[in-house]
C-alpha cells in the first residue's frame, strides 16, 4: 500500500510500513532506549506465573477480584502523579493528602450527618485546594517541590491528627461510599461493559487509522491495528471469565459474583486523563514543559499554570484514593494515607514505566505499575512473607525500575532517541 504526497519537486510515493517493518521499527526504538512500560508488563506477567505457581489460591477468582480492590487507592493516587512527574517534580504529600481527604468525607458523613453526593464533593475539592497551594509554591515562589511537598507531608499528618481528636478511628456507614470498593457489577452488566470497552476501542482504532489514511499519513499496518484490539478482547473476555464465576465462601447464603465496581472506575479515569494528556492542547504543553521548560516558556506557554495545574490534579486523585481508601476499610484513622501508601503510589508510576526526570510516562502507566505492586504485596502475602521481606522486594523493584529509566534514557541520548 502506497500514498502519493506532493512536494515541491513534483509528487512523491511514501509507502506504508508492513507489520514486519512496524515490528523491526519497534525493536529499534527498544534497543534505542524507547522501552516503555515495556518491562513493567513482562514483569507483571513473570510475578503471575511465579506466584500462581508456587499459590494455587492466587489465581483464583475470590483473589483475582480482591486485587482490583486492594491496588485502587495507590492506582488512582499514582495517576494523578504521572502528571506531576512529567514536569520532573515530586510530591511527597499525596499520601497523606488522601488521607486528609477521606477524613473530611468520613467526619461529613459519620459525624456531621451529610449525604454521600454532598460529603464527597468537599473531600475533593480539599484535594483541589491542596494541590493548588503546593504548586503555588512551587512555581510562583520558587521553592523546590521536594521541600514544598515534604513540608506538606510532615504538616498533613499533623492535620490528620487535629481532624481526628488526636487519634480517634471514625467508622464509616454509609451504604453508597462503602459500594465503592466492595460492591460487584451484575453478570450480565459485567459482560455488557466487556463488550462496549471492545467495541469502543475498536472503533477508536479503526476510526484512527481510516483518518489518518484518508490524509495521506503514515498509518500503523490493519495487522497491528486488527492485534491491539484482538488483544484486549482477550484480556477483556478472559478476565470476565474468571470474575463472573461464583467466588462466595458460601454461595447458598449470599453469591459473590462480576467484575467488581471498582474496575470500571479506574477504567473511567484511565480513559479521561489518557485523552488529556494524549488530545487535548494541555496534554501537550504538559510534555513541552516537562521535556524543556524553558524552551516551552519562550514558545508562549503559561509555564507556572501549567506546574500548578499538575499539582491540583495530583492532590484531586489522591483525594479519590483516599475516597477509595475509607471505602475498602470501612473507616479512617492517623495513619490512613500513611505507612506504604505515598512509597507504593511512587513506586507504581515508575515501575509502570514514568521517568523520574521528566517529559515521558502515561497514566497507563500507573495501572500498569499499581498491578505490579498490587500482584508483589497479594501473592508474597500468599507466601506468608513478612512485612520486612515485602518491603525489601518492593524496594529492590522499584529500584529496578529506575534504573532502567536512567539507563534507557543514557541510551537513547546516546542514540539520538530522545
Amino acid at each position: 500500500m502506497s500514498t502519493t504526497m506532493t512536494s515541491p519537486t513534483g509528487p512523491t510515493t511514501e509507502v506504508q510500513p508492513t507489520v514486519a517493518s512496524h515490528l523491526h521499527d519497534y525493536w529499534g526504538r527498544v534497543r534505542g532506549g524507547d522501552i516503555g512500560s515495556l518491562p513493567a508488563i513482562l514483569g507483571l506477567v513473570a510475578l503471575c506465573l511465579i506466584f500462581s505457581v508456587a499459590r494455587p489460591a492466587f489465581f483464583t477468582p475470590l483473589n483475582f477480584a480482591n486485587l482490583f480492590s486492594q491496588g485502587a487507592a495507590v492506582i488512582f493516587i499514582a495517576m494523578g502523579l504521572v502528571f506531576v512527574l512529567l514536569l520532573g517534580e515530586i510530591d511527597l504529600s499525596a499520601g497523606f493528602a488522601s488521607g486528609v481527604c477521606g477524613a473530611i468525607m468520613a467526619i461529613l458523613l459519620t459525624d456531621q450527618g451529610w449525604t454521600w453526593y454532598a460529603a464527597i464533593p468537599v473531600a475533593l475539592g480539599t484535594g483541589v485546594a491542596i494541590g493548588f497551594a503546593l504548586g503555588f509554591l512551587v512555581s510562583k515562589l520558587g521553592i523546590p517541590s521536594f521541600v514544598v511537598t515534604l513540608a506538606g507531608f510532615l504538616a498533613f499528618q499533623g492535620v490528620l491528627l487535629v481532624l481526628l481528636d488526636g487519634g480517634k478511628n471514625i467508622s464509616i456507614r454509609d451504604p453508597f461510599v462503602l459500594s465503592l470498593a466492595k460492591n460487584n457489577m451484575s453478570v450480565a452488566l459485567s459482560w455488557a461493559l466487556a463488550v462496549v470497552l471492545i467495541l469502543g476501542y475498536a472503533t477508536t482504532q479503526l476510526l484512527r487509522f481510516r483518518a489518518r489514511a484518508t490524509r495521506g499519513l503514515i498509518t500503523d499496518p490493519m495487522g497491528i491495528v486488527l492485534a491491539r484490539i484482538g488483544g484486549l478482547a482477550v484480556l477483556l473476555v478472559a478476565a470476565v471469565a474468571v470474575l463472573t464465576q461464583e467466588r462466595s465462601i458460601n454461595p447458598l447464603s449470599i453469591s459473590v459474583k462480576g467484575v467488581p465496581l471498582v474496575a470500571p472506575l479506574i477504567a473511567v479515569a484511565l480513559v479521561a486523563w489518557t485523552f488529556v494528556l494524549g488530545r487535548t492542547t494541555y496534554g501537550r504543553h504538559v510534555y513541552a514543559v516537562g521535556g524543556n521548560k524553558e524552551a516551552a516558556r519562550r514558545a508562549g506557554i503559561a509555564v507556572d499554570r501549567i506546574r500548578i495545574s499538575v499539582f491540583v490534579i495530583g492532590s484531586f486523585m489522591a483525594a479519590i484514593g483516599g475516597i477509595f481508601a475509607a471505602s475498602r476499610a470501612n473507616s479512617v484513622d492517623p495513619n490512613s494515607g500513611g505507612s506504604n501508601v505515598l512509597l507504593y503510589a511512587v513506586g507504581a508510576a515508575v515501575i509502570g514505566g514514568t521517568s523520574l526526570f521528566g517529559g515521558k510516562g502515561r497514566v497507563l502507566d500507573a495501572v500498569i505499575g499499581g498491578a505490579v505492586i498490587a500482584v508483589i504485596d497479594n501473592g508474597m502475602g500468599l507466601m506468608d512473607f513478612s512485612g520486612g521481606q515485602k518491603f525489601i522486594f518492593t524496594g529492590l523493584i522499584l529500584l529496578l525500575a529506575a534504573s532502567v529509566d536512567a539507563l534507557s534514557r543514557r541510551r537513547a541520548a546516546a542514540t539520538g532517541n530522545r
